[in-house]
Formats: C-alpha cells, sequence, structure tokens
C-alpha cells in the first residue's frame, strides 16, 4: 500500500471512535462492489451548506428522501396494489396463556388478505381497552422464529407495562412457503411490481401499528420498534419511513451498506437488478448509492437513512468494539456514519435522540451492555409510565 494511503488511514484511525467520519472498508467476499480504499474516504456530509434547521427541512431533506423512495420503489402500496390489503382486525387467534406479569396470546395477523402472519401479543396483566400504555413491536432475526423477542426483550417489557407485538421480516416466511432463499423477493415483485424487500418490509410494520391501534389499549404516540440482525437493518428503515413509530432500536444491522454484511443481497436492496424505471447509466440501485465510480466507496449511504430519522430516538446497539470484525456487527468504523446522521440531530437541536451504544457483547440480541442500552433508552423515550 502506498505510503500516502498509509498516512491517511492512520490519522483517520488515530481519532477517537466517536469523533470517526471514515467509510468502513469493505471486508464481505460477496459484495458486488469491493471498492478498495473506501476508508481512505469519509462518509459525506449531509449539513455542509445549511445554516439552519429550515435549510434541513426545506433544502436537504427533500433531496435525500426522493433518492431513497427512488431505491425503495415505494413504501405503501399504490393504486391497484391496495386490493391486496384487507381489514387489519380479523385476525386469528391460536391460543392464549396466562403468564405471571402478562398474557400471551398467539395470533396471526393478515398483514396481507391471503398472507397471515404469526405474532405473540403479549398485554400486561391488568391491561384494557381505552388504556394508553406505550407498545413496541420486537422483530426477529434470521435464525430463531418470531416468538423469540418474547424471550430476548418481551417478557421485561411486557413486566413494565409495556404492550409488545413480537413478529419476524416476510422474507423468514412469505406467501406460499416462500422465503429469502426460494423466491420471497419475487412474489413481491410479481403482485406489486418494484417494491425493494426492505420497503414492503416497513410497510408490514405501518400494518402491525394498525393493528395495534385496533388494540385500543395503546398509546399511538409511544410504539417503538426494535430488531436485531436481519431486524436491525428492518428497524434503519422503519426509522426513516414509519413515522407511526416513536422511537427505534437497531441491534447490530452493520450500519454501512458496503462493509461486512449484505445489503446488497436480492432480499434486502437487490443492488444489481435492472429496473427501467431507475436513472442512471446502468438502472440499479448500486449505480445510485455509488454514482462516482472514480472515488472510492459510496457517496451515499445509511448515515443519510437515519438522517430521515431525526428527530425521532434512534438507538444504534454495536456488538463490537473491535477495529473491523469482518462480519455483522456494528464495530468501531460503524462511528463514520452515526456521527454524519448526529451532525443532522445536532442542526435540529436534538443530539440527545440520537445514540451509539458500543458494546463488546458480541453479535447477540442480549447481554449485559446491550440490555442496560435498550432498556434505558426506551423507558426514557416511551416510558413505562
Amino acid at each position: 500500500m502506498p505510503i500516502k494511503i498509509w498516512m491517511i488511514l492512520a490519522l483517520a484511525f488515530a481519532v477517537a471512535p466517536e469523533q470517526r467520519l471514515n467509510q468502513h472498508r469493505v471486508t464481505s467476499k460477496g459484495s458486488p462492489a469491493p471498492e478498495p480504499g473506501a476508508e481512505t474516504q469519509q462518509v459525506l456530509s449531509l449539513v455542509d451548506g445549511l445554516s439552519s434547521p429550515n435549510d434541513w427541512w426545506k433544502k436537504r431533506r427533500p433531496e435525500i428522501e426522493r433518492r431513497w423512495m427512488t431505491i425503495l420503489g415505494k413504501i405503501e402500496p399504490q393504486g391497484k396494489d391496495k386490493q391486496w390489503f384487507g381489514d387489519i382486525k380479523k385476525v386469528r387467534v391460536l391460543d392464549t396463556q396466562e403468564k405471571e406479569t402478562y398474557t400471551r396470546i398467539h395470533l396471526e395477523i393478515p398483514i396481507e388478505k391471503d398472507f397471515y402472519q404469526k405474532h405473540l401479543l403479549l398485554v400486561p396483566k391488568g391491561a384494557k381497552k381505552g388504556d394508553k400504555r406505550p407498545a413496541v413491536i420486537a422483530w426477529t432475526s434470521s435464525t430463531p422464529d418470531y416468538q423469540m423477542p418474547e424471550q430476548w426483550w418481551g417478557s421485561w417489557l411486557a413486566g413494565k407495562g409495556y404492550v409488545v407485538l413480537t413478529s419476524w421480516s416476510f422474507i423468514r416466511h412469505y406467501r406460499d412457503g416462500t422465503t429469502a432463499r426460494n423466491g420471497a423477493a419475487d412474489k413481491v415483485y410479481e403482485r406489486f411490481g418494484r417494491w425493494l424487500p426492505m420497503g414492503k418490509m416497513v410497510h408490514d410494520v405501518k400494518r402491525e401499528v394498525a393493528y395495534l391501534k385496533s388494540t385500543g389499549m395503546v398509546d399511538m404516540k409511544r410504539i417503538g420498534f426494535m430488531g436485531f440482525s436481519l431486524s436491525a437493518k428492518t428497524a434503519v428503515y422503519v426509522s426513516a419511513f414509519a413515522p407511526e413509530i416513536a422511537a427505534t432500536v437497531a441491534l447490530d444491522p452493520h450500519l454501512a451498506a458496503n462493509g461486512g454484511t449484505n445489503w446488497y443481497a436480492p432480499w434486502y436492496l437487490d443492488w444489481t437488478r435492472k429496473w427501467d424505471q431507475l436513472p442512471g447509466p446502468d438502472h440499479t440501485v448500486l449505480g445510485l448509492l455509488n454514482p462516482d465510480k472514480q472515488r472510492p466507496g459510496f457517496e451515499h449511504d445509511h448515515h443519510e437513512v437515519v438522517a430521515l430519522a431525526a428527530p425521532r430516538p434512534f438507538l444504534l446497539i454495536g456488538g463490537s468494539q473491535k477495529e473491523d470484525t469482518g462480519g455483522d456487527s456494528d464495530d468501531l468504523q460503524s462511528w463514520g456514519y452515526f456521527n454524519r446522521a448526529k451532525e443532522v440531530y445536532k442542526l435540529l437541536g436534538m443530539e440527545d435522540r440520537i445514540q451509539f451504544a458500543s458494546t463488546n457483547d458480541g453479535h447477540k440480541a442480549t447481554g449485559p451492555a446491550i440490555d442496560a442500552a435498550w432498556q434505558g433508552f426506551l423507558e426514557k423515550w416511551l416510558g413505562s409510565k
């Protein structure tokens, strides 16, 4: 490596983690864009040239939102798509169990008219219609099923008085038994046209919010979302595009779009599929994320998506305090994206609403530092009392 690049890297990594601005090194062997030298480049600022919150709302934010809406295709059904969505209240209750501090209701919710998704609804003892309880929608990762968030987070939350709805992404279980590996994304395209899986996940959360509203027990201004790994990726987009969600916890999403994980996969952002509707010479999502092929690293990344969440509270939890884990965890190199998003919150005078809990607990849903972070965050911004 040339001496000049070594000097750049030394300077970039010499600063304290919470002050970093550089991009993440690309370690994913499957990435369609290896981007050597990305870590020598800074994540681009979103507040350069802005002098007031009004500049953000009127100038910069609409531009960023348009770009990501172009990438996603849509976040809600349009036109004839709406025929596939019926009455969210027509749930199927499978069984009910009484726990020490809550009632556990196993049910299926009609996310689409012909797609009933399994959920657990945890109702605190004493909760009733007319209450204004805080609520949390909690999704699992890519390995266990929709029930696991009850053990990870739900039982604690329900014991504190939160209504909890546990679930999973449709790419784990979709129509006709399809999953990420055998055509779930294609099923979406066949029915709805260009609707990236990440955008579809956001709408599924919106449907779950609508169901919670129908219970009559939930304060609609105090609904949170939290997810781990796969569903932490969902959380990043929910924070930006589901204003119904008041506070979001993303537990190890690996924030960098092009780092150690697989945001490029067909079941997430589908980077390399060609679409006539997309601008640019190659008509791909990759072309929109990385329009300058001469500059190492992406010009557009997830710091932009997190910034769209502002001023709603957002918590990123990372499982590694190493330099580069080469895997799924948010490590020290995630700070660059977080810090650029935080600059937007600071411009809006709400810097305390965005947090990065950097831990050494590993790529896990729970741990001593992990649990302290999400519990404190949700209690502060949703408040069980």
